[in-house]
């Protein structure tokens, strides 16, 4: 496993990120999963033992932080764990922290994250009289919290909110697709360097959108938001997609919520970082824009 600063926080993280939603054993009542509390100990052994040294969950992946907790909790002082909020109030966002902590079996939080900000409305809440950003600023005070960064889907969005405040780091989707399509995340990278921010990679192996329900819950990823590239019968496309956002100068890239993608991950990372991006992987990934054109998983704009 290769490592690499993250920003300016001091940590030195693993290019490989380990996401929650892999130890989860249910996301919602219409799917259950059998892997259960035994799954998510061997999965998060198997990071351990790879040299992944950084978790991330949050509170809107089914019972995640539940299993990553039981599971973590020998490991906890050799890692860092990051966790999220995507309420925009204090007093919510409070009472769900605090239940964080207590099923993640821990009394700080390496990174905690403002989750999925999508509107600037949403933004102005979280910095307003009585908004999401006193609590955070409590904690990285208090040390219960040790950095605080943002998540988010739309980079007008997340550009402002380095404008608001000195995050130390900022995940969001560098995908192929719409980084050649669109040039999106050009504008948030050239920020977030300037800065010092930590820039994690959320989306890299994805190919589209599920195109309704039945396609994601049919499929063998139904824990994964989007459709990611096969590991199995797309490697190719896979590897070439990952290639492409490690090009972008990411810190670190999360794969999908399943093991089957963390593992491809783990192992070929040192591949993909040594054997970068070609101008074969570039074609194959330009040929096969058209195929995805009419799914995008959410509005570039």
């Amino acid at each position: 496993m290769k490592y690499r600063n993250l920003g300016n926080t001091g940590y030195e993280v693993s290019r490989v990120v380990y996401g929650g939603i892999v130890s989860s054993s249910f996301l919602d009542d219409r799917v259950i999963y059998e892997d259960g509390q035994k799954k998510s100990d061997y999965y998060v052994s198997y990071a351990i033992e790879h040299g992944v040294n950084y978790f991330d969950v949050a509170p809107s992946y089914g019972n995640a932080q539940e299993m990553l907790g039981n599971s973590l909790a020998p490991y906890r002082k050799k890692v860092f764990l990051a966790c999220k909020t995507q309420h925009r109030v204090r007093e919510q966002a409070e009472q769900e922290m605090r239940e964080s902590l207590r099923m993640l079996k821990t009394d700080y939080f390496d990174v905690y994250q403002l989750h999925a900000l999508s509107t600037m409305e949403e933004l102005e809440t979280a910095f307003g009289p009585g908004g999401v950003m006193e609590l955070l600023t409590y904690m990285k005070q208090q040390g219960i919290a040790r950095k605080v960064g943002i998540t988010a889907h739309s980079e007008s969005v997340a550009l402002k909110a380095l404008e608001y405040y000195p995050f130390d780091t900022v995940l969001f989707p560098f995908n192929w697709h719409l980084n050649m399509a669109y040039k999106m995340g050009n504008d948030l990278l050239e920020a977030a360097r300037k800065k010092g921010v930590g820039v994690l990679c959320m989306k890299s192996m994805i190919e589209r959108s599920w195109k309704d329900d039945e396609d994601r819950y049919a499929s063998s990823y139904p824990k994964s938001w989007c459709r990611p590239f096969d590991v199995k019968d797309e490697s190719d496309l896979l590897m070439a997609a990952v290639r492409y956002a490690l090009s972008l100068d990411v810190d670190t890239i999360i794969p999908p919520g399943n093991f089957d993608h963390f593992k491809f991950a783990v192992e070929h990372i040192d591949e993909m970082i040594d054997d970068p991006l070609s101008d074969a992987d570039r074609q194959l990934l330009s040929g096969h824009l058209a195929a995805v054109s009419d799914y995008p998983f959410f509005d570039p704009k």
